[in-house]
């Protein structure tokens, strides 16, 4: 039993950074992604830690870890956020192809860190 422990520590222990670097990783790249003024363009309605220029139309994006504690329900209202609010100028960025699937995720990566 003890051994047991011991390797799942070990193994959590080496696990753990690799984890962080990639999750670093696409942070960054999402971060890269929600900034660009032809891909995510977040900055044009949202505040945003850092930001030159941001916008003020939509809510500021801090603490979305509290505001969205499911990061899928995040992912959802990116996706498409007409679903919840047919009203929104938010822009439904999975439904209407603005971005792949794969920079969607990266833009939620960095956004839950926000």
């Amino acid at each position: 039993m003890k051994g047991q422990l011991l390797t799942a520590i070990l193994a959590s222990a080496l696990v753990a950074p690799l984890a962080s670097a990639a999750d670093a990783d696409a942070i960054a790249k999402g971060k890269e992604i929600a900034w660009h003024r032809q891909k995510g363009n977040c900055l044009t309605c949202h505040m945003v830690e850092g930001a030159e220029m941001p916008g003020n139309v939509g809510p500021p994006l801090v603490a979305m870890k509290a505001r969205y504690p499911n990061k899928a329900d995040l992912r959802a209202q990116i996706w498409d956020p007409t679903a919840r609010n047919p009203m929104t100028s938010m822009p439904p960025f999975g439904k209407n192809h603005i971005l792949s699937e794969e920079e969607l995720d990266l833009v939620v990566e960095y956004v839950h860190s926000l």
